[in-house]
């Protein structure tokens, strides 16, 4: 059975990663290295944005 596809980008994912401060840990060991409470926080930071741009597309 095939790996998954991710629904984010690297890039997407990247960012997220440098705006909580773990991209080190990325950059070093993979994402295989972070911590589940990170890969937790990078998701909800990952629909808190989705959220965002749904709310400032209504208006």
């Amino acid at each position: 059975m095939g790996r998954r596809r991710g629904v984010m980008s690297d890039h997407l994912k990247e960012e997220i990663a440098k705006e909580l401060g773990f991209y080190d840990t990325v950059k070093q060991e993979g994402w295989g290295g972070i911590r589940a409470r990170d890969a937790g926080n990078m998701v909800k930071r990952a629909i808190q944005m989705a959220e965002e741009q749904m709310t400032r597309g209504k208006s």
